[in-house]
């Protein structure tokens, strides 16, 4: 069997990368540039895709204009910060419009033209920022979209859009990472994308917090750390 992984570079997409590697004989990679001013996690997915021998890795570059109302893309807007229990109850200032369904399309493009099965995408609905295209309903129609639009689809070979971790927390998806040896220590998941994690942003509160309650320590480098995150209480990754 075949998949196409669309890989960020993130927590979450080397988790449900490896997912489909363990599944599937030949795994093709995705990953897109849009102008994210965490444009590190590209170095990221391009070692995660090399960790896991991907048959194929492209890079797609999309305009950032065609987001600029996101503050993951717009150099002029702040990424705002929110308590940890804050996140998740309203769309964030770093929503990028109709990501997923982009991501998602050249994803289907791609897996047609490889005779793939399957795409893994790497989205959950329980800890994240509150993204409307993360959440089961919306898999399902793409689902819909991918068995009506394509040729594989109509002819009863349908590409199966699985999104393993879309039910599962942070922790239940970092104790799973681990559990199948997933590349933890080659992911970069802060929005603002510096030499160091800001631990500030949603994204890496969310991860911190996804570690200190499966009891390990995050191997990534922080400026700083919030009160509730205790490094060294924790266990370390043994990679």
């Amino acid at each position: 069997m075949k998949a196409v992984v669309l890989l960020s570079g993130g927590l979450d997409s080397c988790v449900s990368a490896t997912l489909a590697r363990d599944r599937c004989e030949d795994l093709f990679a995705l990953s897109f540039i849009y102008g994210q001013k965490h444009e590190r996690e590209i170095n990221s997915a391009k070692r995660i895709g090399k960790y896991l021998g991907v048959k194929e890795h492209k890079f797609v570059t999309v305009q950032s204009d065609l987001f600029r109302t996101s503050s993951l893309v717009d150099k002029n807007l702040e990424i705002e910060e929110r308590d940890v229990d804050e996140i998740g109850r309203n769309i964030p200032s770093t929503y990028v419009p109709a990501r997923n369904t982009i991501f998602l399309s050249y994803a289907l493009a791609f897996a047609e033209s490889r005779d793939a099965d399957f795409i893994y995408i790497g989205v959950n609905a329980l800890d994240y920022s509150g993204y409307p295209d993360c959440r089961p309903e919306y898999i399902e129609a793409f689902q819909r979209v991918a068995d009506l639009g394509t040729r594989r689809g109509v002819e009863g070979k349908g590409i199966k859009i699985e999104a393993p971790l879309i039910h599962m927390g942070k922790k239940e998806i970092i104790e799973l990472g681990i559990k199948i040896r997933a590349p933890l220590h080659l992911t970069w998941s802060c929005y603002r994308g510096g030499k160091k994690a800001c631990g500030r942003c949603d994204s890496c509160l969310l991860r911190l917090k996804g570690f200190l309650e499966a009891g390990y320590r995050d191997p990534l480098d922080y400026e700083t750390y919030p009160e509730w995150y205790k490094p060294k209480e924790l266990k370390t990754i043994d990679f």
